[in-house]
């Protein structure tokens, strides 16, 4: 083998398209691009983000974030938290005492992690279907 004689395999490498070269190349006089419109025209492309006019969605979303008023009031705490309370009854003011919500907070939503020691009475506190199972089994009760 001789490096003159080496080529590349057949098929592997396609001719570039010779557009404006004349009515018999096939690519002539338009060049492939059909008639008129955008992108017929030289640069001719449509700007990043653009979608025809309508407010695109970048636009559209708010600038400065967003925080939840609900959210901003409402804390979640952790089923084994409920052990740092002292007493059997456990509502909010037990839990601000306790230092496990804030001032602020008006709503409190338990979830299921960890698992509670004590049977407790829960008052005015949101539990998820698998936290007021964990209390009833520990001997608890579940007041809304």
């Amino acid at each position: 083998m001789r490096l003159n004689t080496i080529n590349p395999s057949p098929g592997s490498r396609k001719n570039s398209k010779r557009v404006g070269r004349g009515i018999g190349s096939g690519f002539g006089k338009t060049a492939g691009r059909g008639h008129k419109g955008l992108k017929s025209r030289s640069g001719g492309k449509v700007k990043a983000g653009f979608e025809g006019g309508q407010m695109p969605l970048q636009k559209r979303l708010p600038k400065f974030g967003f925080s939840s008023r609900i959210g901003r009031l409402t804390a979640q705490i952790r089923l084994g938290e409920l052990n740092r309370v002292q007493g059997d009854v456990i509502d909010l003011e037990a839990l601000r005492s306790a230092g496990l919500v804030s001032k602020s907070t008006e709503r409190i939503r338990v979830f299921l992690s960890g698992e509670i020691l004590k049977s407790v009475t829960t008052k005015g506190l949101v539990l998820t279907a698998g936290a007021r199972r964990a209390v009833e089994e520990a001997g608890g009760k579940v007041e809304d």
